[in-house]
């Protein structure tokens, strides 16, 4: 894949220091309002089951990047579930290489239910709509943006950075990161870290200095399908054996079974930092710790930690029968189970007893949880950063409820970091837009977003 063939910019030394000259332009501001108002209009919309077509998306990144001088490749393992990857040649060949990628896919949205056509990619009133907005065609575009104000200026990394989009994010990830880590892991060599989505917005936790919250973790997945087996028969006589009734008993133990807290060392810090900014000293660690007591003291920011004490198993859907009166011999469900990292034997014990001798459980969807050292040189140039560009907010680190991309290429050795940087305005509720109505991110976000990204991949 082509590189940068400009002279090299000093090294940075360490985690304090600063690149020289920015290479974000005024261009690099318009095209990351552009990129992202045509990305969303690309309908990307996965509904599962392999029902989406991330090509146009593909070509429209793999055109950018080639007008900035690399040589994009197009991968896919099924016809129009495209991928793409291109790499940055570092002016230190000795050196680690680092991965950024976004996915190109969006969940389904029903337009009646918003003010403007999800897919319009409107700019109006300095907000680009549309989804996609947030998750995460913004932060696929402020990627092209960057590269390309590289490529106008002469900027080359020390490191080799490789740049990847990807399809299937929002469903399984066999289209796409996963396809790509088993597939062509040759592309990724020398990658040991990774950037990628949900990490670095603001968050207006009330009084106090605005935070930033950086993912240095995700719990795993844990799709689950539950099976109940018992005895057909007609429906208006008894039937001890009924596998609905089974079944409903098990989905009920579950939904209301409480997890036991289970603190990771993500989780804890962040507790820890959140706490000191409202004045309080807290040691998580300790066994008189009062999680519930400390986190009432919060306020807004408890949602950072609120759903990763524990595991989790929510009951999503049911399926049984075909016809009233027939007691069908099987019953489905299935449950979105989330793992903290070390809390999978938990996980399975308690299943097994939550189940009961009657219903089978097996993974549907299985992926690793993961946690990044938040007390490392890369933790410190994220938070530099951002703190760089927003001197009076504070950066936390956080781990995620949920999974991103950054699963599948652990496969191959590389940590990762949600980072893509907004700033948002107070009362923009940027947790209420994933995957939410209404979609939409300011421009002078995307603005803050380019010039973060930029820097601290520099100085990475």
């Amino acid at each position: 894949m082509t590189r940068f063939a400009a002279p090299a910019e000093p090294p940075v030394d360490s985690p304090a220091d600063s690149p020289v000259g920015s290479p974000v332009d005024a261009l690099a501001l318009d095209e990351v309002v552009r990129f992202t108002s045509d990305l969303i209009r690309i309908d990307t919309t996965n509904r599962g089951g392999g029902d989406c077509r991330e090509r146009p998306a593909a070509e429209y990144a793999a055109e950018a990047l080639a007008a900035a001088g690399l040589e994009p490749l197009l991968l896919e393992r099924t016809p129009g579930r495209t991928n793409v990857v291109a790499r940055i040649e570092g002016t230190d060949p000795a050196a680690d290489a680092l991965l950024v990628h976004g996915h190109l896919d969006v969940v389904p949205a029903e337009a009646a239910d918003w003010s403007v056509d999800p897919f319009s990619g409107e700019v109006r009133d300095g907000v680009v709509w549309g989804r996609g907005a947030v998750d995460m065609k913004n932060m696929d575009a402020m990627v092209l943006a960057v590269v390309r104000a590289w490529a106008r200026a002469g900027v080359r990394p020390r490191r080799d950075v490789v740049i990847a989009f990807t399809a299937d994010e929002e469903d399984s990830a066999v289209d796409g990161s996963g396809f790509l880590a088993d597939h062509h892991p040759e592309l990724f060599e020398g990658c040991t870290e990774g950037l990628s989505e949900s990490g670095a917005f603001t968050l207006h936790a009330g009084p106090g200095p605005a935070l930033y919250p950086i993912a240095a973790g995700e719990r795993g997945t844990a799709w689950l399908k539950l099976t109940a087996h018992g005895t057909t028969g007609h429906g208006s006589k008894p039937n001890p054996a009924n596998a609905v009734t089974r079944l409903a008993a098990a989905v009920h133990r579950i939904g209301e079974h409480r997890w036991p807290v289970r603190l990771t060392g993500t989780v804890a810090a962040c507790i820890t930092e959140l706490a000191a900014l409202q004045g309080l000293s807290v040691d998580p660690r300790a066994r008189d710790f009062d999680l519930d007591a400390v986190l009432g003291k919060l306020g807004p920011a408890a949602a950072l930690v609120e759903a990763t004490v524990r595991n989790s198993a929510n009951p999503t859907m049911l399926s049984a029968g075909y016809k009233l009166n027939v007691v069908p011999g099987q019953a489905v469900a299935y449950v979105d189970g989330r793992v903290l990292p070390g809390g999978e034997d938990e996980f399975r014990r308690t299943l097994d007893e939550l189940t009961g001798p009657h219903v089978d459980w097996e993974f549907h969807h299985r992926e690793v949880a993961l946690e990044a050292p938040v007390d490392g040189p890369t933790y410190a140039v994220l938070r530099q950063a951002v703190e760089r560009f927003d001197p009076d907010g504070r950066v936390v680190p956080f781990c995620m409820a949920g999974g991103t991309d950054a699963k599948q290429f652990s496969r191959l050795g590389i940590t990762g970091y949600g980072f893509s940087p907004l700033k948002l305005p107070p009362g923009f509720d940027y947790w209420s837009l994933f995957h939410g109505v209404d979609e939409r991110v300011p421009v002078e976000a995307l603005h803050f977003g380019v010039r973060v990204l930029d820097h601290a991949l520099r100085a990475l």
